[in-house]
């Protein structure tokens, strides 16, 4: 009886081990702004993994992200993804403006711009931020033109692909 209850006792601690494993994934949403010919873009990362992430990349062990004053964390960021996170419209690279960061829950959410796009026919994304710190890291991206949505999963091996909107 007792040798049972240990292999249950086992089988719940596996199963329960598996269903709290983190999932590593931030999801970034892009809507074309036809009124302001821009790309508005917002990224939705844990803290937690970044944290992790930035620790790793500033070689600093201790870092502690909750405790950056806005602008330190801001210029952290905006260092940190200008690599990362970069799009290519219309088979020409754009570049992305950092306007800030939110904290939200367990998650913080950074703000981006894309000035002067006029029209969106193709967009390539390239985004593999955490993707250093973890294998399974997936990076999703939402991508919004005129009402339609169409969506990539990007990855450690797949840190860039593109999307085709039919343009009128």
């Amino acid at each position: 009886m007792f040798s049972s209850l240990c292999f249950i006792s086992t089988l719940q601690s596996l199963a329960f081990s598996f269903l709290v494993h983190p999932m590593h994934v931030s999801v970034t949403e892009i809507e074309m702004d036809e009124k302001d010919k821009r790309l508005e873009i917002m990224m939705r990362v844990f803290a937690d993994d970044l944290e992790i992430t930035l620790r790793e990349s500033l070689k600093q062990p201790e870092f502690d992200i909750t405790k950056q004053s806005t602008p330190a964390l801001d210029a952290i960021m905006k260092e940190y993804l200008a690599p990362r996170f970069k799009i290519v419209v219309d088979n020409k690279a754009v570049q992305s403006k950092y306007l800030g960061h939110e904290l939200e829950g367990d998650a913080f959410i950074f703000y981006l711009e894309v000035p002067g796009v006029k029209k969106l026919k193709t967009i390539q994304i390239h985004n593999n931020i955490i993707t250093e710190a973890f294998e399974d890291q997936s990076n999703l991206v939402h991508v919004t033109v005129r009402g339609t949505v169409r969506s990539l999963r990007l990855t450690k091996n797949v840190p860039t692909d593109k999307l085709t909107f039919d343009v009128k």
